[in-house]
């Protein structure tokens, strides 16, 4: 059987035939492989650089890599946080002729940890419940448009820095399955097998001596279960208030806002008695922030980055002449925005030296440079504005950011 590559949303598809399919996976060259933490797989897994960019492949059955292959096309039209899939490669034969494993290609997720590679330092409680807070959301996420993960787990998972918390991305779909919509038995099944295995990885970490000793695995691993249910009840719960506070209504929707989700549809119905009115959310999108800024400036980022370059965005736009809310003859909000961004926010992110700039995304660098100068202005009882905070920032807080290409040479050794 000839080499098949299957390549569906791959910009340079030709850049794949480059790659050592001729050899299995592992043992694959150096220098064909770009060196990148790798979670646990029950798969051997590599990356790899094809043309510009850097995938990760994974060795499967034919069957397995094409059925995951459209899980994540799916996800990915449902706008749900996954891996991009590329391609599947079958017909795979070494040099002698006996056939190789096919392989499932997926885009590497840039800025992305496994969260193994996180707990290299002893990491603080807080940031393990940040981190169990993304794969809470995620996984509500997941069952809001009817998936059922089967396996979620940490090391199914990768996170990405996300403003002051962390944005989860569903990185193996293989066990999942698209229905309709879940039963309770089927949100509670896939609860339980998170239970049990957040339970099970914080345990192995604690075995080997990289969980802070506050941390107990069964007490985090209930807690995420509690804040699933938490936020399930939030964001799918029927309500009923009475017909002179309509304004309750609307204060559910915003508290769904801040969470980061939008009601695309709601129910009313008025009672017989005709003194209350019910509201149910049928359907909830997530991204709220996300799609907001995204209209105003066209700049994309997670949800939380988003909120915080928002609320820097409307500050400044206050202090503008032109800007009148309401008012016809004053500038429009997009025009605004625009305007921040040339004015502002781009030149806030290439004042920092482009040797350090790469560490992290930039609207993660630009929250970071909003939190620095808070901080600087709350220690001068005054706004020290934002060229002395990229100075100070660069000088003192920059340097101390883990450097991408440390965590490559140090998966390297």
């Amino acid at each position: 059987m000839a080499l098949q590559i299957r390549a569906f949303d791959s910009d340079h598809p030709s850049a794949l035939l480059d790659l050592e399919w001729a050899l299995p996976l592992e043992q694959w060259p150096d220098a064909s492989l770009v060196a990148l933490p790798r979670g646990i797989s029950r798969h051997v897994v590599r990356f790899a650089r094809a043309g510009d960019e850097v995938v990760a492949i994974k060795e499967v059955s034919e069957w397995a890599a094409v059925r995951e292959y459209d899980l994540l096309r799916d996800l990915d039209r449902l706008t749900v946080p996954a891996v991009d899939p590329i391609a599947v490669v079958t017909g795979r034969v070494d040099a002698d002729g006996e056939p190789l494993e096919p392989a499932l290609i997926t885009r590497h997720l840039g800025g992305s940890l496994p969260y193994r590679s996180m707990f290299e330092t002893t990491m603080r409680p807080g940031t393990v419940n940040r981190l169990l807070d993304a794969l809470t959301v995620l996984l509500v996420r997941l069952h809001l448009v009817g998936f059922a993960w089967g396996d979620c787990s940490l090391s199914n998972t990768l996170f990405r820095r996300d403003a002051g918390a962390y944005a989860a991305y569903l990185v193996d779909a293989e066990t999942g399955q698209i229905q309709p919509g879940l039963s309770n038995g089927q949100r509670e099944y896939d609860i339980e097998v998170a239970r049990l295995n957040i339970a099970g990885e914080l345990m192995d970490l604690e075995a080997g001596g990289s969980l802070h000793p506050s941390v107990d695995p069964m007490t985090f691993a209930e807690a995420m279960v509690a804040r699933y249910t938490d936020l399930w009840h939030e964001l799918t719960s029927e309500s009923v208030y009475p017909l002179s506070k309509r304004h309750q209504i609307d204060g559910r929707i915003r508290r769904l806002n801040d969470l980061g989700f939008d009601v695309a549809e709601m129910q009313l119905q008025r009672s017989p008695e005709g003194d209350t009115v019910t509201f149910l959310p049928k359907v909830v999108d997530a991204g709220h922030h996300q799609r907001q800024l995204l209209r105003l400036t066209g700049l994309d980022t997670e949800e939380n980055q988003a909120r915080s370059l928002l609320n820097d965005l409307e500050s400044w736009m206050a202090g503008q002449d032109d800007y009148e809310p309401g008012d016809p003859l004053g500038a429009r909000p997009e025009v605004l925005a625009h305007r921040w961004v040339r004015d502002v926010f781009r030149p806030a992110v290439r004042s920092i030296p482009l040797e350090l700039r790469g560490r992290m995304d930039p609207a993660q660098l630009y929250h970071e440079l909003l939190e620095h100068r808070w901080y600087l202005s709350e220690k001068a009882q005054g706004d020290v504005g934002l060229e002395k905070t990229v100075a100070s920032y660069v000088a003192d807080v920059l340097p101390n950011v883990p450097d991408p290409e440390a965590l490559v040479e140090a998966a390297e050794e």
